[in-house]
Formats: structure tokens, C-alpha cells, sequence
């Protein structure tokens, strides 16, 4: 088959390495930056190409979107399904993801637990928002990723303070309930076609809530229990994923989820359970492409 990895960076280690068991496996495996793809949109003939050469034959694509660049990413894949080519996430389920508050209203409606959550439209009152949550809380930026733009607030005075810095700069946040039983650690529970085919539980250095592998923290091998497995299923397929990290924190009434990751990094996963993760999602290419 030929399989096109959209990835703005060929030596990241996830797209080697999917590029790397794709060719073992006997598969043409292409690397294009989807922000240099150029797409013609024409009637029952979409097309795309790529530094002035058309791309054709494709048979399916693997994106790795990055959250700067998610609109005209999406716009790339929603290309591909166009052109009938199988994706591993299709680009409905990539907006669905990384619209953090459309995500958790999704995953709420589909019964999964969740830190309590605010949003508001620049509301005034900051006192009645911060207190419909209680302190400590979470404060996080919409738009951010790898733990930048999450700030914990330990106490009233000090949530307000960053809530109104947050909108003085007309930035949209969302304020969330602090997981103290969580002990600055949450699972990563990997997804591959309705499958866990992994999990690990990351925990963040001393002194640090958050407990992203960016921000110096360690992950090591979890078994998950039943309750979560299941949510972890439950949020995959609530949210139409075929691939997905979804990360979740463990506390006294059950496992909440905090995010559905549609472009999950292979590294972290890989050393903590010691599975050739990327060997999945190319076998599960094979399974659905013709």
C-alpha cells in the first residue's frame, strides 16, 4: 500500500517510527508537511499536490496534525477522505478533539466522568466562576498544549487574579475542579481501532501538578482497571477516533477524564510498555484499506 504521513517534521520520533515499521511491513511510506499542500477543489475531481506534483494513489493517510496548525490540517485530511483514501483519524473527529470545550461537552453527554468544568464569556464576576469550581482549581487556556497555558490556583484570591489576566488578553479559559487525590499523576490509556493497546501512568516531578512528559515527567508501565478501560473506550468512540491518548485522572468516585489526544506521541508510550505501538496502527490500516 501507499501510506502518507502528514507530519510537518520527518525526524520527530513518532513519524520515523511509523515510517519505519510501515516499510517493514512492505508498505510505501510517504512524509508530506500538510501546511505545503496545495488542494484543488473541483467538481468529482478533488486534487492535491505537493511541491507541484500531484499526489495520487494513495491508499491512506496517517495524520499527525499539530494544534497550531489544525484548520488547514484538517483541511488536508478532509481533502484525502474526499479522494476516497482511508484516514486513521478522520477530520471530523480532529476538530471534535481539539476543541477542548465542544470535547468535554461530547464526552459528558456520553456519561464519562470529568472534572467539574466553567466557561464563561468573559464574565465580570470572577468571585461567582471561580466558586461554582472551589479552590484549589485548574485555570487552563483553550488553545493550549503540552501543560503551557494551565495554571494552578490554590486559593481565591489567587484564581481571580489569574482568571482577569486571562481576559484581559481576551484569551478563552476554561476553569476546572484540582484532582488532589491524583497526586500530580494521570494515565495515558492508548486507543488503536477500539483497542487499548497500552497504558501509562505519567507522574510529574516534585513540586509539579502537571505531569507531562514535556515538562520532566516519568512514565511507567499501568495495567488499567476495568472502569478505566472502558472510559477510555467510552471516550474514543464518543468522540469518533480511531487513533487516541486519552489521559485521565484517578480519584475517589472513578477515573476523569481530562483530555482526548487525536495525534497521541509514540515515544513516551513505547518506553513505558515496551509495545511496538506504531505496528498497530499500521496493522489496523491494513484491516480497513481494501
Amino acid at each position: 500500500m501507499k501510506i502518507v504521513i502528514l507530519s510537518r517534521n520527518s525526524k520527530l520520533y513518532s513519524t520515523n517510527r511509523l515510517k519505519e515499521v510501515g516499510e517493514k511491513r512492505g508498505h510505501e511510506m510517504i512524509i508530506l508537511d500538510h501546511t505545503k499542500c496545495d488542494i484543488v477543489i473541483e467538481r468529482k475531481k478533488p486534487q492535491i499536490f505537493y511541491q507541484g506534483d500531484i499526489i495520487d494513489g494513495v491508499d491512506a493517510v496517517i495524520p499527525r496534525i499539530g494544534a497550531s496548525v489544525t484548520f488547514y490540517g484538517t483541511a488536508v485530511v478532509r481533502q484525502f477522505e474526499m479522494m476516497k483514501v482511508f484516514t486513521t483519524v478522520e477530520s471530523q473527529a480532529l476538530v471534535r478533539s481539539r476543541d477542548k470545550l465542544r470535547s468535554l461537552q461530547v464526552l459528558s453527554r456520553a456519561g464519562l466522568g470529568l472534572p467539574k468544568t466553567v466557561f464563561t464569556n468573559y464574565s465580570k464576576d470572577v468571585h461567582a466562576v471561580i466558586q461554582k469550581v472551589g479552590v484549589p482549581c485548574v485555570i487552563k487556556l483553550l488553545e493550549g498544549t503540552q501543560g503551557v497555558g494551565v495554571v494552578l490556583a490554590e486559593t481565591q484570591s489567587a484564581a481571580e487574579s489569574v482568571l482577569e489576566a486571562f481576559q484581559g488578553l481576551k484569551a478563552r479559559v476554561i476553569v476546572q475542579e484540582f484532582v488532589k487525590e491524583a497526586k500530580g499523576a494521570d494515565i495515558r490509556a492508548f486507543v488503536v481501532d477500539g483497542v487499548v493497546v497500552g497504558a501509562m501512568k505519567r507522574q510529574g516531578k516534585e513540586g509539579e501538578f502537571r505531569s507531562n512528559l514535556h515538562r520532566g515527567g516519568t512514565a511507567t508501565l499501568y495495567e488499567l482497571t476495568e472502569d478505566e478501560e472502558n472510559a477510555a473506550l467510552k471516550a474514543a468512540r464518543a468522540l469518533g477516533l480511531g487513533v487516541a491518548g486519552v489521559d485521565m485522572l484517578q480519584s475517589k468516585t472513578g477515573p476523569k477524564i481530562m483530555e482526548v489526544n487525536s495525534s497521541p506521541g509514540l515515544q513516551g508510550i513505547e518506553a513505558a510498555t515496551g509495545k511496538n505501538i506504531a505496528n498497530y496502527i499500521i496493522r489496523y490500516i491494513e484491516r480497513h484499506v481494501d
